[in-house]
């Protein structure tokens, strides 16, 4: 198995038309472009023998009271006939070091805890479990 993993930038809306059974809903071209075109998001596609078989998205938080910017791990997706074979580790670790050469402080990512599948990817992608936190949300997601 043969697995690449490269970042698409802005211009290659193409190219996340292409992966388009990677994502929950049906890509939408104008979103895709306004993600492509903020430098502050990250998105990562990992093919497999050429075709596309996950991703992973990130988005810079940057705060008045901190010296460097934080990246947010949004969105780990990796297509079900390729699970449990490091690819969703992989991706997690490509975005980490994305982050380490634009001078991030950090990376951090929310996921359920009885989520099984995404505690072990992001541990064993050297991911640190801070410990019971709560979320909240407004309208729909």
């Amino acid at each position: 198995m043969s697995v690449n993993i490269r970042r698409v930038v802005a211009g290659e809306e193409d190219t996340v038309r292409a992966a388009d059974a990677l994502f929950d809903d049906p890509v939408d071209l104008d979103a895709t472009r306004r993600f492509l075109a903020d430098d502050a998001n990250v998105l990562l596609v990992a093919y497999v023998d050429g075709e596309p078989a996950g991703f992973v998205t990130g988005t810079e938080l940057t705060h008045p009271d901190k010296s460097a910017p934080e990246l947010f791990l949004n969105e780990l997706g990796v297509v079900e006939a390729h699970r449990g074979r490091g690819i969703g580790r992989a991706l997690v670790q490509k975005l980490w070091s994305a982050a380490q050469e634009r001078g991030y402080r950090g990376m951090w990512v929310l996921t359920d805890a009885d989520s099984a599948a995404a505690n072990s990817v992001y541990a064993a992608a050297g991911g640190k479990d801070a410990g019971a936190e709560v979320m909240f949300q407004w309208g729909e997601t």
